[in-house]
């Protein structure tokens, strides 16, 4: 499919007209990807000492880190449901409740089965927030920035990432290990999962102060506060044409799962184009890396510090190349730094597919020897930079833009859910292959979808840059 030619966005002035206030509100709305990638990753530096605590064999210890991701399938589903019923501002708020009760209740968790009932209230608020952002930050942008700001729900993500295993690492070594004792005679691993209860609050009290999404309000005919979100936030200078248009998107006035139908295997073709590039952005792997990077790096010959030292590195590594994207989504188009991002992650998969092939066994630990560590580390970093800067954020612009406004909330959720479950998939497969088959197969496995994901956006993924949410132009049948 050829690229699109950007046109002029009807009703937006060619310079965004109020750059802070729309950097500001994209933040806000961002803080929930903040806690989605702190929520995710924060099991990384507890994940051994909870197995030895509870004394969890791999299989179970394997099953409580990838619970929280069915909580994440399911509010991803729920989450486009309820934005459109209650309004954007409301969910947000909602998930900043969840995400506070999950970090207070896996802190003090008794059981391996408490901690898994409370990672589970986790899931949800992290999947609603996986929604949530990228679809409210698609409706507040202008069209020319909707790449670069839709991104920042990535970096978001990233600096969440960074700020666990910082912590992680930070508290792990004041108490000498996860399992040492801290303030309040609690261990640093219950630590690392009750400070989450921080940005949870902040995250609250910013979805309480930034506008509703000018979408919800036209649906529910508040045409004057939709105006004033347009002007004052968006930069739109032609209010009337923007609301017009905005509302001739809308078939009706509420979206249901009916809408979803379509010629292709029962559904629109738009929606499993959205549903693919969601699962390649699992299939890859990235998680592996974040969830297991801790254990892994041990695995190979890193000692404890040495290794979240190394984890916290990596994370680092995707911060920067996240603002990579933000810089060229807008500029360079999504298609080509997908398929840039292909290319590059399945040359840091293949070395390190290689590498861990090499690996030797003595008494039980995996090593790799000679020059198949570096090689490793190097072919694991190379992936999180190319991972970063494409597939990481443009995945959920894509997805915050690709689908038609009439049922754009419950499409995301669809396409959310679709990635928690490859993502759980992912989680819980990645110990038992590593175990019984070998690390080198399951990133052979991922190297197999990179390559399969350039195919993929070559072939069947239009060109979103610089298009209104409202012109839907050549997308319909994608």
């Amino acid at each position: 499919m050829g690229a699109h030619t950007p046109e002029p966005a009807r009703g937006e002035p060619q310079k965004v007209a109020h750059p802070a206030k729309v950097i500001a509100v994209t933040v806000a709305a961002a803080v929930g990807g903040l806690l989605f990638g702190f929520d995710t990753a924060v099991i990384n530096g507890a994940v051994d000492a909870i197995g030895e605590e509870f004394t969890l064999s791999p299989g179970v210890l394997g099953f409580t880190v990838a619970i929280t991701l069915l909580g994440c399938a399911v509010g991803a589903w729920f989450a486009g449901q309820l934005a459109d019923r209650i309004g954007r501002k409301k969910v947000m708020v909602g998930a900043a409740i969840l995400f506070a009760v999950n970090s207070v209740g896996s802190a003090y968790a008794f059981s391996e089965w408490d901690l898994m009932l409370w990672r589970l209230v986790g899931g949800l608020a992290i999947g609603t927030a996986s929604v949530i952002a990228p679809g409210y930050i698609a409706e507040i942008a202008p069209s020319k920035w909707r790449g670069a700001l839709g991104s920042v729900q990535q970096l978001a993500i990233t600096l969440g990432i960074f700020a666990a295993l910082l912590s992680d690492a930070w508290l792990a070594n004041v108490a000498g290990g996860a399992l040492g004792e801290l303030w309040w005679g609690l261990p640093a691993w219950r630590w690392m999962l009750l400070v989450g209860i921080v940005p949870a609050v902040i995250y609250g009290i910013l979805g309480l102060t930034i506008p509703e999404s000018p979408q919800y309000l036209v649906r529910r005919d508040e045409d004057a506060a939709a105006a004033r979100v347009l002007r004052d936030v968006s930069g739109v200078q032609d209010t009337d044409r923007k609301i017009a248009d905005i509302r001739k998107s809308f078939t009706t006035k509420k979206a249901t799962f009916a809408d979803l139908r379509g010629p292709s295997l029962g559904l629109q073709p738009i929606l499993w184009v959205g549903m693919a590039i969601a699962a390649f952005q699992q299939l890859v792997g990235i998680n592996a890396i974040f969830y297991y990077s801790t254990t892994l790096w041990q695995s190979v010959g890193f000692s404890e510090s040495d290794s979240f030292t190394t984890s916290v590195i990596t994370s680092v590594v995707n911060v920067l190349m996240t603002l990579v994207a933000i810089a060229f989504v807008d500029r360079v188009g999504r298609r080509l730094l997908l398929m840039i991002g292909s290319a590059g992650m399945f040359a840091g998969l293949l070395a390190a597919t290689v590498s861990f092939a090499q690996a030797e066994t003595f008494n039980g630990q995996i090593t790799l020897p000679g020059i198949w560590g570096p090689v490793a580390l190097i072919g694991a970093n190379l992936f999180v930079v190319f991972f970063a800067a494409t597939w990481g954020p443009i995945m959920w612009v894509t997805l915050g833009e690709v689908f038609p406004n009439n049922i754009r909330s419950l499409a995301l959720g669809l396409g959310a859910m679709v990635n928690w479950i490859f993502n759980f998939i992912v989680t819980l497969s990645f110990p038992w292959v590593s175990e019984n088959l070998g690390v080198w197969i399951m990133y052979a496995l991922f190297s197999l979808f990179a390559l399969l994901s350039f195919w993929f956006v070559k072939t069947r993924l239009p060109e979103l840059s610089g298009r209104e949410l409202e012109d839907r132009r050549g997308l319909e049948t994608a």
